[in-house]
């Protein structure tokens, strides 16, 4: 997991406005890869538009839970920013897609949160072993 104070981390400047940006951003494409691989899974036609009638609960999740923790703050960092918006995203979304009549089930519950678990979370440490690993290499 990246130092609070890393440089690069920083809450002030624009290498901070980039990660967090960054962040947002592969959110997001976790979030539309998990629908996309989700409707391929279940011969799904429409696949642009079905994507995102797919992914649209989730990602207004993640926006809430972005919001609601913070996340701008350390967005790299597994916790808690890691945990909310995993969290957060397969909880409002679930609950967006009931409110819209679309399906939710039990397995697809449990489907959403280890493959939203593995992609959000899956990112941020890859991006941790990155930061690591290049510190290491500046040390040296």
């Amino acid at each position: 997991m990246p130092s609070p104070t890393d440089p690069a981390l920083s809450t002030t400047g624009k290498p901070a406005a980039r990660n967090t940006a960054f962040a947002g951003v592969s959110d997001a494409l976790m979030i539309l890869l998990f629908a996309g691989i989700g409707r391929d899974a279940h011969a799904r036609g429409d696949i642009i538009t079905g994507i995102f009638a797919t992914a649209w609960p989730f990602l207004a999740g993640a926006a809430v839970s972005w919001l609601a923790v913070r996340v701008w703050r350390n967005s790299f960092s597994l916790w808690p920013a890691g945990v909310a918006v995993w969290l957060g995203t397969v909880a409002i979304g679930m609950l967006l897609r009931a409110a819209a009549g679309q399906t939710v089930v039990l397995p697809f519950v449990i489907v959403a949160l280890l493959s939203l678990g593995f992609l959000l979370l899956g990112w941020r440490l890859a991006a941790a072993g990155r930061t690591r690993f290049r510190a290491r290499r500046r040390r040296v």
